[in-house]
């Protein structure tokens, strides 16, 4: 299989948040999916911190197995984070405090000062730098002009499209997207929304080598646990 599926266990990290508890662990939840075959833990600390705290961080680089990517924004306080804790992976997002979830890809030429100096503050560290855009032509060329090393393609309008034919025009964006990427030489990631359902569409696409995801996985988790949650997806990626 040429992808590598990256879980995010920021869900199970909510869960424990609610209650402002011990468990469920994340740290625990991460090693029971690189058990069961995950290529990456994949985990976003907040400014808020909302859910995974900056301990998690710290036990995790300490603890993980595979490769850590941790999802953060291009702001001093998190670049500063992550040039003590080298993660082998940041993925540079949006943050918005009202949001849920990530709503949508980074503005990369509205941020392209703010950006420039992350991206040049985590290389200095030996950090591999990911940008996390909309599947748009401007968006990863304007990433590749910063310097950074890899894109990951925001999936959720694909993921919520509301039939067939939308559906078919978001893919096709994800699609020439990750050509794009990979003919200047970027690695390509892709997630958001991504579900059993409907993984198997962007796990075909041979310029894509890892997916993140983690709702789907944490929900599933639920009810039959990580091993079988972890091992299902590997199947449909190992299909596709």
């Amino acid at each position: 299989m040429g992808q590598r599926l990256g879980v995010n266990v920021d869900h199970v990290a909510t869960l424990r948040q609610a209650r402002k508890a011990a468990y469920p662990d994340p740290v625990t939840a991460a090693a029971l999916a690189e058990a069961a075959g995950a290529g990456q833990i994949t985990i976003h600390l907040r400014e808020d911190r909302r859910h995974i705290q900056d301990r998690d961080l710290k036990l995790l680089r300490e603890t993980c197995q595979t490769m850590l990517n941790l999802e953060m924004a291009a702001t001093q306080e998190m670049v500063k984070i992550a040039y003590e804790v080298k993660p082998d992976l940041v993925t540079l997002v949006p943050e918005r405090r009202e949001e849920l979830t990530t709503e949508g890809g980074l503005d990369v030429t509205g941020q392209r000062e703010s950006l420039t100096q992350a991206v040049r503050h985590l290389k200095d560290g030996e950090i591999v730098v990911s940008l996390f855009i909309d599947p748009d032509l401007d968006a990863v060329r304007a990433s590749h002009k910063l310097g950074a090393d890899r894109i990951e393609l925001h999936t959720g309008r694909y993921c919520e499209a509301r039939n067939a034919k939308e559906r078919a025009r978001e893919l096709l964006r994800v699609v020439d997207a990750a050509r794009a990427g990979s003919k200047l030489g970027l690695g390509v990631a892709a997630g958001h929304g991504l579900n059993y359902d409907n993984v198997q569409a962007i796990a075909r696409l041979g310029e894509i080598d890892e997916l993140n995801i983690g709702h789907a996985i944490i929900a599933r988790s639920v009810l039959v646990g990580m091993d079988r949650a972890v091992r299902d997806m590997l199947v449909l990626m190992r299909e596709a």
